[in-house]
């Protein structure tokens, strides 16, 4: 692209053609400074600006610190939800800047990116942790080739996550509990209790924690045995807001049975009552979860009840386990996976065999013994 300075009068302008423009051939000719070397460099970061459609970076003086500022400002805060932009967030600024903030994007080679991550696996981050960081690492710098254009080639193409070997702790990350561990729980959380009702929901829906407290009764068909999954609720710096479900296929609707249902006309009927007692003191709104006096259950309220569980009643628990544990029942119940996938809200097969592999193993001996027994009556 053509361009050049030149002196009018007592300051210096740059000037560059920008092609032919509706038959015509147009020139951008602007103020570069009070020196010749004012305007030249003028003119270098506006051809700069230019060839790179307006793009801010200067590819020469872009640290990886102010990278992942820009691609977190004009990328994750665009396209992603709250919880994946605070997620984010905190892995750039607790992790992937102090380690390697300081090198220019040019220079970073695929034995710096492979030395943090295995320096994270050497200080313990668990597979899920380091997984985290390596797909932060690779989308970012996979944009800043395209469409960024800042690097030739991304180099976390050629890194590799370590061998993580699935240890204790990741086995029991999924915790499940039994019905006689369940009915442990909300004997201690009874009915008329705060956590009643979001413990039968989950164990009876599989449901995950958001979507539990973020559950409204227009949601809820009483007649049909249906429960619409449709949003969540998410803490948004101080105040609890709707958000929307963690993936397409989370929105969905859930069959449920009699045992529930009743449950929650119970308590339907009860939140009418409570709100008669309270009066003006009473929060109105139209949570299925709330307490007695009307205020949201929150997933922050949830952490309390897996304390009390797990300190009070010696159970191994968190709020997830119910999710877990309903799936695991049906499996081992023989109900079909494809349909426990979309009753999770899971957005592909793969993730629910991954996820209940200790069951599917245990299907697929008992298959095997079906065939065998098969055989064996011939």
């Amino acid at each position: 692209m053509k361009g050049g300075v030149r002196k009018k009068g007592k300051r210096w302008y740059y000037y560059f053609d920008i092609g032919v423009v509706d038959g015509k051939r147009k020139k951008i000719e602007r103020v570069g400074g009070d020196t010749k070397k004012e305007a030249l460099e003028s003119l270098r970061k506006a051809l700069n600006e230019f060839e790179n459609c307006g793009s801010v970076i200067d590819e020469s003086n872009t640290s990886v610190a102010d990278y992942m500022d820009y691609w977190h400002k004009e990328y994750v805060m665009i396209n992603c939800k709250y919880n994946t932009q605070q997620g984010y967030k905190t892995i750039i600024e607790n992790h992937i800047k102090p380690s390697l903030g300081v090198y220019k994007l040019k220079s970073l080679s695929p034995a710096i990116l492979q030395e943090f991550i295995n320096k994270k696996y050497r200080n313990g981050f668990t597979k899920n942790t380091i997984s985290g960081f390596f797909g932060v690492l690779s989308g970012s710098l996979k944009m800043a080739v395209y469409p960024y254009q800042l690097i030739k080639e991304n180099p976390m193409q050629y890194v590799k996550m370590p061998k993580l070997q699935e240890n204790k702790k990741d086995k029991d990350d999924l915790k499940i509990i039994t019905i006689e561990e369940f009915k442990r729980i909300t004997d201690r959380f009874n009915f008329g209790s705060t956590f009643y009702v979001p413990l039968q929901i989950a164990f009876n829906t599989g449901m995950r924690a958001a979507e539990v407290c973020g559950l409204t009764w227009d949601c809820v068909d009483l007649e049909n045995n249906i429960i619409t999954v449709e949003k969540i609720i998410i803490k948004k710096e101080r105040e609890w807001v709707f958000g929307t479900p963690k993936t397409s296929s989370s929105n969905r609707k859930i069959m449920i049975g009699n045992t529930l249902i009743n449950i929650l006309k119970k308590h339907r009927k009860l939140q009418i009552e409570n709100k008669l007692k309270y009066g003006k003191h009473y929060t109105n709104n139209n949570f299925v979860c709330t307490k007695e006096n009307g205020n949201l259950v929150t997933t922050d309220s949830l952490k309390y009840l897996s304390r009390i569980v797990n300190y009070e009643l010696g159970i191994r628990f968190n709020f997830h386990s119910l999710r877990h544990t309903h799936a695991t029942m049906l499996l081992e119940a023989g109900a079909n996976i494809k349909d426990i996938q979309e009753r999770l809200g899971h957005s592909q097969l793969s993730t629910t065999m991954d996820t209940y592999s200790h069951v599917t193993s245990k299907m697929k001996k008992d298959s095997v013994n079906i065939f065998e027994s098969i055989l064996s009556t011939e």
